[in-house]
C-alpha cells in the first residue's frame, strides 16, 4: 500500500528532489508529488527529519511549487524534507469540468459528497492519511513532525486541514488564502459541487468558521502573506474574514499585508524562505 514508483530525481542546494509517483486508496488513484530530501536527513537515518508538505493552488500540478517557488535552499539550510502533492486525482476516468474550474486540478483538499465527484475527489483523506503513510514509509521523514502550508486554494487547503486535524500537524503558515470559502465565488462553487447545496456541511472547510470556533488553538501562530495588489483580494480571498474569527477566538494570527505584491509565484518566492522558518522553529 506505501510502495512508491520514483520517476525521477535530480540534486540541488545538497539534497535530492524526487519526483514520485504512489497508488492512493482515498482516490483509488495513482497520485504525483515531489519530495525534496536534504542530505543532512539522508545522512542520519537514526533521526528522521520534520517534513513540510505543501497544497498548491487552482489548476497547479505537483510541479508549480517545485519549479517556481525557490524552496529547496532554504529548506537544506534548515534541514526540512518537502513535499509538494498534486490538487487533484487525475485520469480518463476521473470527473471533470475545465470550463468551470472544477475536477482536475481543483480538487478544493475536501472529501467529496456528491457524484460523479465523491468516487475519486477524496483529497482530504488522501492528503491526511495516504500521502503521509507514503512519504513516511519510503523517506526520513519524522512522524510527529508535520508541518503545512499552501497557496490560495493550497492555503484554504492547509488552513482546514490543519485545524481539523490538528493531531497530524505542529505547524500551519499560507499565501493568499481563500480564507471563507463560503462568502467566496471559487468556495460556493466548489463547495455546492463537491458537498451538494446543504451549507452546514460546509463549515468544516472555512478556515474562518474553524478559527471563529477555536480550532486553531493547537497552534501558537497561524503565519499569513497576504499581496496587497492581488486581484482576488476583495473578491474571493476575504483576509478580513480570517482576521476577524482570530480576533473572537483569541487566537495569535500573524497577517503580513505585502504592499506591491500579487497573487502570483514572484509573490511566493519572495517570502518562503520566512515561511520555512516560521515552520522549522516550530518543528524542530
Amino acid at each position: 500500500m506505501y510502495s512508491v514508483d520514483f520517476v525521477s530525481q535530480h540534486r540541488l542546494y545538497d539534497g535530492i528532489l524526487y519526483f514520485i509517483r504512489h497508488d492512493s486508496a482515498a482516490t483509488t488513484t495513482p497520485m504525483s508529488a515531489t519530495v525534496f530530501v536534504p542530505d543532512v536527513a539522508e545522512q542520519r537515518s537514526d533521526a528522521p527529519f520534520p517534513a513540510l508538505y505543501w497544497l498548491s493552488g487552482l489548476t497547479c500540478t505537483a510541479n508549480n511549487f517545485t519549479e517556481k517557488a525557490g524552496a529547496y535552499r532554504k529548506a537544506s539550510e534548515l534541514g526540512l524534507i518537502i513535499v509538494a502533492p498534486d490538487t487533484s486525482p487525475r485520469g480518463e476516468l476521473v470527473a471533470n469540468d475545465p470550463a468551470s474550474d472544477l475536477g482536475q486540478g481543483a480538487g478544493f483538499y475536501v472529501d467529496a459528497l456528491q457524484s460523479p465527484w465523491k468516487a475519486h475527489y477524496q483529497m482530504e483523506t488522501y492528503v491526511t492519511r495516504d500521502l503521509i503513510e507514503a512519504i513516511e514509509a519510503n523517506f526520513p521523514a519524522a512522524p510527529g513532525k508535520r508541518g503545512i502550508f499552501g497557496h490560495s486554494m493550497g492555503g484554504h487547503g492547509a488552513l482546514t486541514l490543519a485545524m481539523n486535524h490538528a493531531h497530524l500537524y505542529r505547524s500551519v503558515s499560507a499565501f493568499a488564502p481563500i480564507s471563507s470559502p463560503m462568502h467566496a465565488p471559487w468556495g460556493e462553487k466548489s463547495l455546492s459541487n463537491y458537498l451538494g447545496h446543504d451549507r452546514s456541511a460546509w463549515e468544516r472547510y472555512d478556515a474562518s468558521v474553524l478559527l471563529g470556533k477555536g480550532m486553531g488553538k493547537a497552534f501558537d501562530d497561524i503565519l499569513i502573506d497576504q499581496g496587497l495588489q492581488d486581484p482576488f483580494l476583495e473578491s474571493q480571498l476575504k483576509t478580513e474574514l480570517l482576521e476577524q474569527a482570530a480576533a473572537t477566538a483569541g487566537q495569535k494570527l500573524t497577517v503580513r499585508y505585502r504592499d506591491g505584491y500579487d497573487h502570483s509565484y514572484y509573490f511566493i518566492q519572495s517570502f518562503i524562505d520566512d515561511h520555512i522558518a516560521f515552520h522549522a522553529q516550530r518543528l524542530k
